[in-house]
Parts: structure tokens; C-alpha cells; sequence
């Protein structure tokens, strides 16, 4: 079982569209895949139309029922189904923003994804987590589970600004682990009219270039009615411009061989 990330610290930057693209084209290919949702908005879980507010097993109670010594947890209670074969999602409550003001309390929290998930590791070829934008329990979590870490960025000067904080909070996170994850920084949402869009995607090379995408996902309004509809872009329509595009991001991150080098600390 392969486990990704896909984390970036300002949002907007299409992560939940990224899991979920991903994720659709992996089950459509014959694999099974689990979703995580660790976001406090809730916006995979509500992508699948599962309110967050009402949300009576999920991330939150994995981790309080793991801070509870005596019980024996099992992860697939926590997991639902969705209508998509081969397609399942560990989904977010709205009670999940409220867990850094208890994991004092709790005690050690910072590896109950990656415990959790080595449970079910013969259930599922893949697992895609979506994080958090911002530094927590949550996203310490998701980082420490991940064999890969995906960065959405839009190809614009502020998001570029934002992803220097992400770098920063990335080699923080991983200073002591002997072996980090491989990174992919994946450009989204690309206008290639705009003069900016180009500008920021070549300095975005410049920055990193060991670990920045050669291709981009390109802005696509398929994104946005496949969304309304709470079915992935893959099995949505497979001939909308992303899906092209996530194929192809999908096909590097299959052979492995994408982020080979760890990211510099450029802050």
C-alpha cells in the first residue's frame, strides 16, 4: 500500500480536487483506494456528500478512541463506502478543528493516521490523504503517513510566497526522520493566457527545480460541475482537459520517480 499527501498551507490551491481526481483515476484503473480527510473544512467529505456537521464516525473518532488506552481500535469502522467501486473515504466532522486544543490531553497524537492505516494496509492499494492548511495535529499526521507528498500551488506570485512556508514547515517536520518523503510540486489551475500565470510558473522551476512538475493541471470548468455533482473528474467526463493532465501526473507518481530529492529550505 502507497500512501500520498497532498498538502499545501494556503488553500484554494485545489487539494481536495487533486485527491479526488487522483483517486478516481486509480479505482477506475482496478485499484482500491481510501480517502482520508483530515481538513477541518470537511470539503472531501462534503465533495461525497456527507455533511461534516453530521458525521458520527470519522477522523475524530479515530483519535479519540485511540487516546483511549483500553480499547482495540479497528480503522474500518471509522471508513464509509462511497457509490464509486473500489472508492472509500475516512471522513471529517466539523469536531476535528477542536483536536490541537485537546491532543495535550490526549498524549502522543502525531502517529494515529500512520498506526491507523497499517491496519488496513492489505484492504487498500492506495491511500490519498488530504491535510489541513495549517500546522497541527492534523497536518504532523499527514506527513508522517505519507510515502509521497503532493503540492498543489497556483502559478501566481502570493501562492509562490505561500509555498515557501509550506517548504519551511515541510523541512521542520522532517528534520529528524531519517528517510523523507519524496515531494512533487504540481502546478493547478493554470491560465497559460495570463501573462502572470506564465511569469510564475518559471520562476516556480527555478526555485525548485528537482521537485516541480514539468506539466501543469490547467483551469477547467468540468472541475467545478463535476464537484455540483459529488462524482470524480475521471468517472465525470474522462475527456475534460484535467483529467488529461492528472493522468499524466498520475502515470509519474506510478513510476515513482517524481521529487527524487528532498526539497531545500529556500525561507
Amino acid at each position: 500500500m502507497k500512501t500520498w499527501s497532498v498538502s499545501n498551507q494556503k488553500g484554494g490551491v485545489g487539494k481536495t480536487t487533486t485527491v479526488v481526481s487522483l483517486g478516481g483515476l486509480l479505482t477506475s484503473w482496478g485499484f482500491k483506494v481510501l480517502l482520508v480527510d483530515l481538513d477541518p473544512h470537511g470539503s472531501l467529505t462534503s465533495y461525497f456528500k456527507m455533511n461534516p456537521d453530521e458525521v458520527e464516525f470519522g477522523v475524530y473518532n479515530l483519535f479519540k478512541d485511540t487516546s483511549d488506552k483500553k480499547k482495540d481500535v479497528d480503522p474500518e469502522i471509522y471508513i464509509a463506502k462511497t457509490q464509486f467501486d473500489g472508492l472509500s473515504v475516512l471522513p471529517a466532522s466539523t469536531a476535528i478543528a477542536t483536536l490541537d486544543r485537546q491532543v495535550a490531553q490526549m498524549g502522543g497524537m502525531g502517529l494515529v493516521i500512520s498506526t491507523a492505516l497499517g491496519k488496513v494496509k492489505d484492504r487498500y492499494d492506495y491511500v490519498i490523504i488530504d491535510s489541513p492548511p495549517m500546522l497541527g495535529v492534523l497536518m504532523i499526521n499527514a506527513l508522517a503517513a505519507c510515502d509521497h507528498l503532493i503540492i498543489p500551488v497556483l502559478a501566481e506570485f502570493l501562492a509562490l510566497k505561500g509555498l515557501e512556508r509550506m517548504v519551511h514547515t515541510i523541512n521542520m517536520v522532517f528534520h529528524s526522520r531519517k528517510t523523507p518523503p519524496k515531494f512533487t510540486i504540481v502546478p493547478t489551475m493554470f491560465d497559460k493566457r495570463t501573462k502572470a500565470a506564465r511569469e510564475s510558473l518559471v520562476s516556480l522551476h527555478q526555485q525548485y527545480p528537482d521537485n516541480a512538475w514539468e506539466s501543469v493541471i490547467p483551469i477547467d470548468t468540468k472541475v467545478r460541475d463535476a464537484s455540483q455533482e459529488g462524482v470524480p473528474l475521471p468517472l465525470f467526463d474522462k475527456t475534460a482537459k484535467a483529467v488529461e493532465a492528472y493522468t499524466a501526473l498520475l502515470d509519474l507518481l506510478l513510476l515513482d520517480k517524481a521529487g527524487d530529492k528532498p526539497l531545500a529550505n529556500r525561507t
